[in-house]
């Protein structure tokens, strides 16, 4: 069974900012239909869980691993 939780809940559990959630986590980190729902269709968001705790335990992982790269060469 999911456990739903809305943003103001996931922040207590996760230590991050509800504000920071909604717009930097939502859509960039968290995927609809996997780590969140809409439900009935309307404005209301509920984040599952489990999902999310699945990803906090995996490393980041860059898109573009030339960015470290460049980043290196900049920096020398």
């Amino acid at each position: 069974m999911n456990i739903y939780l809305t943003a103001g809940e996931l922040s207590e559990r996760i230590k991050y900012d509800v504000r920071y959630i909604r717009e930097r986590l939502k859509d960039k980190v968290f995927v609809e239909g996997i780590h969140y729902r809409r439900p009935f269709g309307g404005r209301k968001i509920l984040f599952i869980w489990g999902e999310i705790e699945k990803i906090m335990d995996v490393p980041y992982q860059d898109k573009n691993p030339m960015d470290k790269i460049r980043l290196r060469r900049r920096s020398s």
